[in-house]
């Protein structure tokens, strides 16, 4: 008779890993039909209100937690930081460009945490698989725009790289402002206000630029691409995540930085059409080796 094992907490957080590479690889997708519904800072704005909203609807009515005033500056600079700027300018990228060519220009966001990191933070090393590493992911998403060549002479294609570039740096800067934060709140916890706080300012920067659509009377699309991103995005990958880097190293969680774009550009190419070319596939993989090195050589360097 066979016994069956319950699995354990590595294989919980391996799977868990699995779950983030794939769906937070199919968001930009969903990204990419909400705006054209919605202004893409109002579409992040809902996503964020709704799924922050989620969460500490559910820590007050079951957990009795509630956000002290001592916790709420640092939480609204980290949802400033990682939710408003970081995500809402990467949404922003999408209006531009292909979503699958965004997401290889989010897979070098931990090349900026290294680069910030060396630049800021003593007793760091810079080797030369390190220079290599960060010069290989640039030369990579150049690859990737070669095809795009006459539309980045236009401006708006640029721009979106633009949006891009600072959404990934952003995303670095959060990263490492969260490690040198305490762990006294539960991560579930803050996430939830940091969502909740950004979706609010995010809405709020779109009514005031004019950016803002009513949605008395939005198409059934734009709220299947909403609650996409507010399930699958923000509750189903988020809590994954956080739940993986519960249980496994940081390091091997962040498998999921080269899995996303791969997925991102299929599913781009698959479902709506994007370009999909010998330039783009060859500017990926450099990209993502790229990234690999970098975060291979930081790992050494800090040992």
């Amino acid at each position: 008779m066979n016994i069956q094992h319950p699995p354990s907490e590595r294989t919980k957080g391996l799977t868990a890993v699995a779950i983030v590479s794939i769906l937070w690889g199919t968001t930009w997708m969903a990204s990419k039909v909400g705006i054209q519904y919605l202004p893409a800072l109002q579409l992040s704005g809902l996503r964020h209100v709704i799924g922050g909203g989620m969460y500490v609807i559910y820590f007050a009515v079951f957990k009795k937690m509630f956000l002290r005033k001592e916790q709420f500056w640092r939480i609204l600079i980290m949802a400033i930081i990682m939710f408003v700027l970081s995500n809402g300018l990467s949404v922003m990228s999408v209006v531009y460009m292909p979503s699958g060519i965004a997401s290889v220009i989010g897979a070098i966001a931990p090349i900026w945490v290294v680069v910030i990191s060396f630049l800021f933070q003593k007793n760091n090393k810079i080797v030369a698989q390190t220079i290599l590493g960060v010069v290989l992911g640039f030369v990579g998403v150049v690859i990737c725009f070669y095809d795009y060549f006459n539309e980045i002479k236009e401006g708006n294609f640029a721009l979106g790289i633009f949006y891009g570039l600072i959404s990934s740096i952003t995303w670095a800067i959060g990263a490492l402002l969260t490690a040198k934060q305490a762990k006294e709140t539960d991560p579930y916890f803050s996430l939830g206000w940091q969502m909740l706080l950004s979706g609010i300012l995010l809405n709020l920067i779109s009514y005031t630029t004019g950016s803002f659509v009513s949605i008395d009377h939005l198409p059934i699309e734009a709220w299947l691409s909403v609650g996409y991103l507010v399930v699958i995005g923000s509750v189903i990958a988020f809590g994954a995540y956080v739940f993986a880097l519960k249980r496994l190293p940081a390091a091997l969680v962040t498998v999921h930085a080269y899995i996303n774009p791969i997925v991102a550009l299929i599913i781009g190419a698959v479902l709506l059409d994007e370009q999909l070319t010998r330039n783009i596939a060859i500017g990926t993989m450099a990209t993502l080796l790229g990234v690999f090195m970098v975060n291979n050589s930081f790992k050494k360097s800090t040992d």
